[in-house]
């Protein structure tokens, strides 16, 4: 696409925006969409796209979380301990992303992103909360929580489960953040959602709150080998962060089911893309 420089800026400031906003309220970083976006329809390289969309995670991340906190709808201790296995995985990933072929990074993300629709498809209807847990982790580093839902006015309390499968798919989620610059969301939901019984509220709102510092610990290797473009990631920043915040004031007053529908609708389109391209 051949756009002067100034309506370049704009497009992608305004399409920011709309990533920013999804990224909020399913919990993604806006990655899914940044990195789409520059790659198939401006056509710059995969590596720059994902440099930018980190930056932009950070942001969505800064501009999310703090409205959840205060909302307290998002798992701090959860978030806290999940993120030491996620950081880990984003430093081994951001070092990979110099040995792996362009193509296979695009077909990677398809498949990410198939599978975190999948799960979520699979199970459209909210899992019964746990009011006990045995996991021996999670009643030690005391990591249930409980919030009031907008939606419905109710106190969701809820029980923490299977924190070893949440660490190991943490680490999994951190390296696939740092080779594809989405914010690890796609995975994150899933594993707090599915596999640690965290309701799709509170996971969304965790991983917003989790991103920022994923997406961190990567971004140091990224600007180290001149990875980030300021003219791409500035606008990009900047628009993400304004949909962030208007995405943090809606997700409390959306119902869950529409939140997840929201969340499957968004990554399948995506992955269809990013898989033709990779072909």
């Amino acid at each position: 696409m051949n756009v002067a420089p100034l309506e370049f800026v704009i497009i992608l400031f305004v399409v920011s925006i709309s990533a920013g906003l999804l990224g909020s309220l399913v919990g993604l970083g806006g990655g899914v969409v940044i990195v789409p976006v520059l790659t198939l329809v401006f056509h710059i390289d995969i590596r720059l796209a994902i440099g930018a969309s980190i930056v932009a995670v950070i942001a969505t991340s800064s501009g999310a979380a703090a409205s959840y906190v205060k909302d307290r709808m998002t798992n701090l201790r959860a978030g806290m301990f999940l993120e030491i296995a996620t950081s880990t995985g984003a430093i081994c990933g951001a070092f990979l992303t110099t040995y792996l072929p362009v193509r296979f990074l695009f077909i990677l993300f398809a498949c990410v992103l198939t599978y975190s629709g999948l799960a979520m498809y699979s199970k459209r209807e909210e899992a019964e909360l746990l009011t006990t847990s045995s996991d021996a982790l999670a009643n030690s580093f005391k990591l249930h929580g409980s919030y009031v839902d907008k939606a419905s006015g109710e106190l969701i309390s809820y029980k923490v489960t299977n924190t070893k499968l949440g660490l190991l798919l943490m680490y999994i989620a951190g390296m696939i953040s740092a080779l594809l610059g989405i914010g690890s969301g796609a995975l994150k939901v899933p594993a707090m959602d599915l596999a640690m019984h965290i309701p799709l509220k509170a996971s969304s709102a965790t991983s917003n709150f989790m991103i920022g510092v994923t997406a961190a610990a990567s971004a140091g290797v990224y600007f180290a080998r001149g990875d980030i473009d300021p003219i791409l990631a500035a606008p990009i920043a900047l628009g993400v962060l304004v949909g962030a915040l208007v995405g943090s004031r809606l997700l409390g007053r959306l119902d869950s089911k529409y939140v997840k529908l929201l969340f499957i609708m968004a990554i399948a389109m995506v992955a269809v893309e990013m898989f033709a391209k990779g072909i």
